[in-house]
């Protein structure tokens, strides 16, 4: 594999390091190896230590399925400890389906990314058919944009394409940082690989179970930690002004929703109010542009707030969502249509108003490839992994690093207690947790026990 300038949008790292850009062909079906083929697309920064203290590789994933890991290489690296940046050859990619790695599209999504959009909470028997109509229609878009590559956008498929890099790189064993989904490939390729795993972090870990059961916990959580967000909202109401208490606070969020579902604010609706409040959910840092942002609209009817940064049309986040549904759809089989519908009626008995953005998967119950096995995590011939989880995670919930610490005998998991947000190593800048991780990858450290660091908890208003 050969290395030169990498394309826009790939930052440079700061002197002496650089970053350099090049691709790998692989098979798109291992089986057919003279078959078809596709490029990777792949990010290198080198160690900056000397050759003694270079530890090998550490191949880095930010999470998905969908997201781009080609810059990843440039902006992770720039947060881990130095002790790391000194020990290793940070390497980003595109996941296949990704990106620039031969991007999968799907065209309109069954609607998905149709503004305003219908409200994705369906309230009766004709929003529910409507709802099924939709996936439906986005299974069918994605079979049309994917062709013959829909069963082989796999988190395996994945997972045999980081093994071609570790070798094209020469390396005897491939070190891994996977947050978020990126746990889950990082223990797909444990499980393919156990004898070719280096030093493996986990952070803020899916765990071991289907997507569309890990999408059903996670959207379970999702309505505790909104929860404590009315309540943290409701302790500072001097400056939101949402409410004193929780009740007068979600009283405040309902007006906000009802409103945007019975007039748009140029085309920001019930859909996009329930994107803002998922993605604010999962750190508490947007915790009070979200109360902010509530208040605003309350005041002028101004949606401004609750919009986000980059358009959830746009072409990066088009390949994101796609890749997403394809990704998880062909990791394994998926719901029944009467399940998905059973389901969101339990989510609603919970709560009138669940968030159900994360609930991805949904979309497999009308899928036109059944995978006929589910991917395999973990692997007790794999070498101690090092899992971290915040406590309070509702993007990933902590139960799922417990469960997958079962299946990688020898694994510790280090915990950030009184945390709320998804991302914890390099991330939090919590010292406990980036030191007991920083040992792990430069000396292979593995703690005696599992780890208790303590978080800083809730944000001050």
């Amino acid at each position: 594999m050969k290395f030169g300038a990498c394309p826009a949008g790939v930052p440079a790292p700061p002197a002496p390091a650089r970053v350099e850009c090049g691709t790998l062909s692989v098979p798109l079906d291992r089986s057919r190896p003279d078959g078809p083929r596709l490029d990777i697309a792949v990010s290198r920064v080198r160690a900056t230590g000397t050759p003694a203290e270079r530890r090998g590789i550490l191949l880095v994933n930010p999470g998905g399925p969908g997201g781009s890991g080609l810059p990843y290489a440039v902006t992770k690296r720039a947060r881990l400890p130095e002790r790391v940046r000194r020990a290793y050859d940070v390497i980003g990619f595109d996941p296949r389906g990704v990106g620039r790695s031969a991007p999968v599209d799907c065209g309109p999504m069954g609607g998905l990314f149709t503004a305003p959009g219908a409200d994705p909470v369906p309230r009766d028997r004709a929003a529910e058919r409507a709802r099924d109509t939709g996936l439906r229609r986005l299974a069918d878009d994605c079979a049309r944009g994917a062709g013959a590559a829909l069963p082989h956008l796999s988190t395996e498929a994945t997972a045999e394409d980081m093994d071609a890099i570790r070798a094209a790189l020469g390396e005897p064993r491939l070190g891994f940082l996977g947050v978020s989904y990126g746990s889950y490939l990082g223990a797909a390729y444990a499980a393919r690989f156990p004898h070719r795993t280096g030093r493996m972090v986990l952070d803020s870990v899916v765990g071991p179970t289907d997507w569309y059961d890990f999408d059903l916990a996670q959207a379970r959580a999702l309505l505790r930690q909104r929860d404590t967000l009315f309540g943290w909202l409701a302790a500072h109401d001097g400056r939101f002004g949402l409410g004193s208490d929780a009740r007068e606070v979600r009283s405040a969020y309902e007006r906000v929703r009802a409103g945007l579902a019975a007039r748009p604010v140029d085309g920001f609706g019930p859909a996009g109010f329930d994107r803002a409040v998922y993605r604010a959910l999962g750190r508490t840092e947007r915790w009070a542009p979200l109360g902010e942002a509530l208040g605003a609209y309350l005041r002028d009817g101004s949606a401004d707030g609750l919009r986000p940064a980059a358009p959830f049309d746009g072409p990066d986040s088009r390949n994101y969502e796609a890749a997403n549904r394809v990704v998880k759809c062909a990791d394994g089989p998926g719901p029944s249509p009467a399940r998905v519908t059973a389901d969101v009626r339990r989510l609603r008995r919970l709560d009138p108003l669940p968030v159900l953005t994360g609930i991805e998967a949904s979309a497999c119950a009308y899928w036109h490839h059944r995978p006929a096995h589910r991917t395999a995590l973990g692997s007790p011939a794999a070498p101690p992994v090092l899992l971290v989880a915040s406590a309070h995670d509702p993007v990933t919930p902590v139960e799922g690093a417990r469960r997958l610490r079962h299946r990688l005998p020898g694994s510790r998991l280090v915990t950030l207690e009184n945390d709320y947000s998804h991302g914890v190593f390099a991330s939090r800048g919590d010292g406990c947790v980036d030191g007991t991780v920083g040992a792990y990858l430069a000396d292979g450290v593995v703690p005696e026990t599992d780890v208790r660091c303590e978080g800083a908890g809730l944000p001050a208003a």
